[in-house]
């Protein structure tokens, strides 16, 4: 778990009691990240640890995750990841390891006016009704971690749903992360 659990620290995934909501594709890249996404953000894990996080373009709409703890600089990992904008929010979208059925997570984020990066998770439990309401389609699957579910509708059928104002409680904030002062 502890390379999973740095991924989820690296994009803000945290994996609340193991929940994971993954899809089958991931956000095309095609859209450039916004501006002020890029450089280097510091915070503090759901177990008090500060750490530290870099974002890096590595080609055309492609970009890069470096996460590591402050007190472990050199022990860092590296995830790719897109973005995408829909509507009024930003997404961004990366693999997920094999252990956790290999497909993609997509949260949502925003640099607000405190220029501060916050990133949100899919509420697995909303998520849940949304399937039980037919709203999105999927099946459940677990790990030793915990539950997840892999979404099956196409990514248009997602942001649908996801866009649409009357579900915007299936985002919860994961972690707010402050930007690094730059040094000399």
């Amino acid at each position: 778990m502890k390379a999973w659990r740095v991924v989820v620290i690296a994009l803000s995934f945290l994996l609340l009691s193991g929940c994971l909501v993954t899809f089958k594709e991931p956000l095309p890249a095609s859209e450039p990240a916004p501006k002020g996404l890029l450089g280097k953000w510091a915070s503090t894990n759901a177990w008090g640890e500060p750490m530290n996080l870099e974002l890096t373009r590595v080609g055309d709409n492609h970009y890069q995750a470096v996460s590591y703890f402050k007190t472990k600089p050199h022990e860092r990992e590296a995830y790719p990841f897109t973005v995408s904008r829909h509507g009024n929010r930003w997404y961004l979208s990366a693999k997920v390891p094999a252990q956790f059925g290999g497909h993609f997570t997509i949260a949502g984020f925003e640099l607000n006016d405190k220029h501060e990066l916050v990133v949100y998770n899919l509420d697995l439990e909303q998520i849940r009704q949304a399937m039980g309401q037919e709203a999105l389609s999927g099946e459940g699957f677990q790990t030793e971690d915990g539950d997840g579910v892999l979404i099956n509708n196409s990514l248009d059928q997602v942001f649908a749903y996801l866009d649409d104002p009357a579900n915007s409680d299936v985002f919860v904030e994961a972690v707010r992360y402050q930007r690094l002062a730059k040094t000399k």
